[in-house]
């Protein structure tokens, strides 16, 4: 008997967070039934890097825009209709929150203290990715200040 091989799809996805009083808070998405919150991802597009293609998905399913950063944070995956999608995820520093988008219907958003967010996401993969990220973000804020640009609250 032969096994059967599931396709592997690469993604890119994009942990979008800003920092207020001083906390690390996260957006996550609806999926589109609104069973559960993920982050926005999704296939790569041809002829886009990944994290310009991550930077799109924020767009399209979250309605955030910000600068992505190109050091990639993670990897994890997930099995959907038989495929085995690949997601790799890249950190978005929100720089504007849009009242309209692409997916505003299709989906609920809502920010919320990165640790909380760890703990309501599926996939033991992507909470560890988000539990890690959180010194990445102090990191990269810390960097911010001293090159003298000013965080935004958003």
């Amino acid at each position: 008997m032969s096994r059967k091989t599931n396709k592997i799809c690469k993604q890119s996805g994009v942990i979008p967070y800003r920092v207020r009083d001083g906390k690390i808070e996260v957006l996550l998405i609806s999926t589109r039934k609104r069973q559960s919150w993920v982050i926005p991802k999704g296939g790569v597009c041809k002829g886009m890097t990944l994290p310009d293609s991550a930077a799109k998905e924020a767009w399209e399913e979250a309605g955030v825009v910000g600068q992505v950063n190109t050091e990639k944070i993670g990897v994890y995956q997930y099995h959907k209709r038989g495929n085995i999608y690949r997601v790799n995820l890249f950190l978005l520093p929100v720089e504007q929150v849009l009242e309209d988008w692409p997916e505003a219907t299709q989906r609920e958003r809502i920010w919320l203290d990165i640790n909380h967010a760890a703990m309501i996401v599926k996939g033991n993969s992507l909470k560890r990715i988000l539990q890690t990220s959180q010194d990445q973000v102090k990191i990269r804020n810390q960097k911010r200040k001293n090159s003298g640009v000013r965080s935004q609250n958003v």
